[in-house]
This record gives C-alpha cells, sequence and structure tokens, in this order.
C-alpha cells in the first residue's frame, strides 16, 4: 500500500469513528427522551457502547494492514 492510500484508510477510520459514536449517542438520547429519564442512563451505555464498538472497528482495521 503506498501512502496515498494509507492516508485514505486511516482519514477513513476518524470518520468511521465519529459516525459510529455518533449514531450510538444520538440514539440513546431519542431514547432518553422517549422514555423521559430524569437521568440519562440509555444515552450513557450506548455512547461508551458506540465508543468500544468504534475502537474494535479501528483495531480490526489496523490488524488487517499489518
Amino acid at each position: 500500500m503506498n501512502n496515498r492510500q494509507k492516508i485514505l484508510v486511516y482519514s477513513n477510520l476518524a470518520f468511521q469513528m465519529g459516525v459510529i459514536i455518533g449514531i450510538g449517542t444520538y440514539l440513546g438520547n431519542y431514547l432518553d427522551k422517549i422514555y423521559n429519564n430524569d437521568t440519562p442512563w440509555i444515552t450513557l451505555i450506548l455512547s461508551l457502547m458506540s465508543i468500544f464498538l468504534s475502537f474494535y472497528q479501528v483495531l480490526k482495521t489496523l490488524k488487517k494492514d499489518v
């Protein structure tokens, strides 16, 4: 893989992480509003799960490149 391809892969990883975390947080916030939760537990849980999922995606992609 040349340098241009590596740059595209790594910038795509950052974009993927942002999208995964954003969707998880948005979904958690949406569910907390539907269920009228005073404490946003669903947002917290889904945002943390999406962070772990995005790190897993990054590690899987980096492992494949090595």
